[in-house]
């Protein structure tokens, strides 16, 4: 085989192994819940108003669902999922029964895999329940904040491919000049 086309069958073999790194990310990158408001498995004395699920990625503005049960199977959210990068918040009706609540979800994030699952907690109602009175509160607006870890993980993938381009282009130019100065011998 020849000098050229060992160099070339390296290339390739080279960019085709980047090529997979790139498009296969390891399932470590996948996403996952890193965490809940109200919290799987606690014990609440105060009916939530709302139901937060974060994960680990930004989320798709479409395509999510979260809903929550009773222990009867009755829906007591309201249907108003809202998407703010890698949270989920689904509005809650007025839980007026103690018991166990399920908190189902399906979330999508870009390039990954629908993150599915449940969890539950229970709501210990009080005797009487009393409507609160209304007051004014200032609106929050969401902080727009960066995904570190796909933006670190961008950052460590371009300077690597940067690496072995130039490990490449040396290796070229290194047999070129190997090939040129290796005189043919004549018969």
């Amino acid at each position: 085989m020849s000098v050229i086309a060992r160099v070339l069958r390296g290339s390739v073999l080279s960019l085709g192994l980047a090529a997979i790194v790139v498009a296969f990310p390891t399932s470590a990158m996948a996403n996952s819940v890193v965490s809940s408001s109200p919290t799987a498995g606690s014990v609440l004395v105060t009916a939530p108003n709302a139901v937060t699920i974060t994960t680990a990625t930004t989320l798709m503005d479409q395509g999510n669902t979260v809903t929550v049960t009773d222990s009867q199977g009755k829906q007591v959210d309201d249907g108003s999922l809202a998407i703010s990068d890698a949270t989920a918040i689904i509005g809650m009706r007025p839980l007026t029964q103690t018991g166990v609540y399920t908190v189902t979800y399906s979330l999508l994030a870009l390039n990954d895999a629908p993150l599915t699952g449940t969890f539950t907690f229970v709501y210990n109602a009080p005797a009487v329940i009393t409507s609160p009175t209304p007051t004014a509160s200032p609106t929050l607006l969401p902080v727009p904040s960066t995904n570190t870890s796909t933006d670190s993980l961008i950052i460590v993938l371009l300077v690597a491919s940067g690496v072995i381009f130039l490990l490449l282009v040396w290796y070229a130019i290194y047999i070129i000049r190997e090939f040129k100065n290796k005189k043919p011998k004549r018969k």
